[in-house]
C-alpha cells in the first residue's frame, strides 16, 4: 500500500498564500510610508514659508510706525524714503508721498524745497494733509526659501 500524506499538500498551499499576503502587506506599507514622507516634506516647506511671510507682515507694520515717527520728527515734506536690512534676512523699502490741501499758497512741499515728494493736492478744508506710505518687505536670503517671499503694505495716514 501506498501512503498519501495530504497534510503536506495543504501546508504548501498555506505557505504560498502567506508569502503572497506578506508581499502585499509590504507593498501597502511602503506606499503609505512614501506618501507620509512626501506630505511631511511639503508641510515643512509650507510652515517655513508661512513663518517668513508672517514675519514680513509684522516687519511691514513696524516699518510703517517707524516712518510715521520719522515724519513727526522732521519738517513737512521731508524726503524720508529709505531702504534698510533687518536681521540680515529681510529688506525693507519705505516710500512716502505727501497729500496737502489745495489752498491759495503754493504746494507746501515746494515751499520747503522738497521736489518729487508731493503726490497730489486735495480740495477738502477738513483735511490738513496726509501721507501715503508704501512699505515693501522681501526676503533677501535664497537659502531660507525656494520661493520669493514679498509683502507690500500701503497706508494713508493723516498728518
Amino acid at each position: 500500500m501506498q501512503r498519501k500524506n495530504s497534510t503536506l499538500v495543504k501546508r504548501k498551499k498555506r505557505a504560498a498564500f502567506a508569502l503572497i499576503m506578506a508581499i502585499a502587506v509590504i507593498v501597502i506599507i511602503s506606499t503609505i510610508l512614501a506618501l507620509s514622507l512626501s506630505i511631511t516634506a511639503q508641510t515643512t516647506k509650507k510652515t517655513a514659508d508661512l513663518y517668513l511671510y508672517e514675519q514680513a507682515m509684522l516687519l511691514a507694520k513696524s516699518a510703517e510706525g517707524y516712518q510715521l515717527l520719522r515724519i513727526a520728527q522732521n519738517p513737512p515734506c521731508t524726503n524720508l524714503d529709505t531702504t534698510f536690512v533687518q536681521d540680515i534676512y529681510y529688506t525693507i523699502d519705505i516710500t512716502s508721498r505727501y497729500v496737502y490741501e489745495n489752498t491759495d499758497t503754493p504746494d507746501p512741499c515746494a515751499a520747503v524745497g522738497a521736489t518729487g515728494t508731493s503726490y497730489t493736492t486735495v480740495a477738502t478744508p477738513e483735511q490738513d494733509g496726509s501721507v501715503l506710505i508704501d512699505v515693501a518687505v522681501s526676503v533677501n536670503d535664497p537659502s531660507l526659501s525656494t520661493e520669493q517671499i514679498r509683502y507690500f503694505r500701503r497706508t494713508i495716514q493723516k498728518l
